[in-house]
């Protein structure tokens, strides 16, 4: 549920983000953003979700409580920049499994492993980038740049064989590959699927193969 509480004035004159007891800690304007996007991502990894709020992201960054509102008017702007900075995080990851692939019918396979990994790593950060992006009309600004995940996505695709004229085909060959790794994703934590990781080297052996099962992933041309 979206916070609506209104930011506390200070009643003395001093900037109110620094004047709580107890010795709060001071930050420059961008440093103070930073520090409490990651606060946010300790406490979201810590405790859920559901713990995070703007108070509680001012307490676990050393803040008075109205410094967040320097930068977020509610808790639904600083679960965007959190998200924001899961989906660069993962851009970085799906450039370099990109990187990595012996070819362009290889990267597909490679990217998906980089995303369930990066899933399966971070999986409380995961659900809230999942969750804020299902309520998205558009692509957040910058979700296009040469080196985001989705470009680097497009990118692959086209070298796979997608005819990049075509949008209608491009969409849904993106969607699938994203509804792709993204159920593996939900599904590679699952118990029954110990024993088949076990004889198959590991986690990331076993996705791998999987992909290699799925024709998008593995870079084979969908029909549009």
């Amino acid at each position: 549920m979206t916070e609506t509480l209104q930011p506390p004035s200070a009643s003395n004159g001093e900037d109110p983000a620094f004047a709580a007891p107890g010795a709060p800690r001071r930050y420059h304007h961008g440093d103070l953003s930073r520090a409490l996007v990651s606060a946010g991502r300790r406490i979201l990894e810590r405790e859920g979700p559901d713990a995070l709020s703007l108070r509680a992201v001012a307490r676990e960054a050393g803040v008075s409580p109205a410094a967040p509102y320097h930068h977020f008017k509610d808790k639904s702007e600083l679960l965007e920049a959190v998200a924001h900075e899961g989906w660069e995080e993962l851009g970085e990851a799906v450039k370099e499994a990109r990187k990595r692939a012996s070819d362009a019918h290889v990267a597909l396979g490679e990217i998906g492993v980089a995303y369930v990994s990066f899933a399966r790593q971070h999986p409380a950060l995961y659900r809230i980038m999942y969750r804020m992006a299902c309520d998205r009309e558009a692509m957040p600004d910058g979700a296009k740049t040469q080196d985001s995940g989705w470009t680097q996505v497009e990118s692959a695709i086209i070298e796979a064989g997608v005819n990049p004229s075509d949008e209608r085909a491009m969409m849904l060959t993106q969607i699938a590959a994203w509804c792709t790794a993204h159920g593996v994703a939900e599904m590679a934590g699952f118990k029954e699927f110990d024993g088949l990781k076990a004889a198959m080297g590991g986690e990331q052996a076993f996705i791998r193969a999987v992909f290699r099962h799925v024709g998008i992933m593995s870079g084979q041309r969908a029909a549009s």
